[in-house]
């Protein structure tokens, strides 16, 4: 099966953006730290640049007061940039995705 965070690259690139995971493995610690605490996926498209951080669907919620209560969130709207939560549930056997805008 595949993860969150891949099934969103999918989905961005489909839609024409240039995206990368931007979390990292923190070896010897074995966690994994996202962009400035809350960024898994970096795109761009044009002149747009998203930051999205993806999880399944039950855990839209936490995510967004992840990013509500992060001390980064002022400093990359005031850069511009678009920020989506995306979450991943199975709908009639096919993957569907909730998006919540922060921008």
């Amino acid at each position: 099966m595949s993860s969150p965070t891949q099934r969103t690259l999918k989905l961005l690139r489909e839609e024409g953006y240039l995206a990368e995971v931007v979390e990292r493995w923190i070896p010897g610690a074995n966690i994994r730290k996202d962009l400035f605490g809350w960024v898994d996926i970096l795109a761009i498209k044009g002149a747009e640049t998203l930051a999205v951080q993806c999880t399944s669907y039950s855990g839209v919620s936490e995510r967004l007061k992840k990013i509500r209560d992060s001390d980064t969130l002022d400093a990359v709207r005031a850069a511009g940039w678009s920020i989506q939560v995306h979450g991943w549930r199975k709908v009639k056997s096919r993957w569907a995705v909730r998006r919540v805008d922060l921008s």
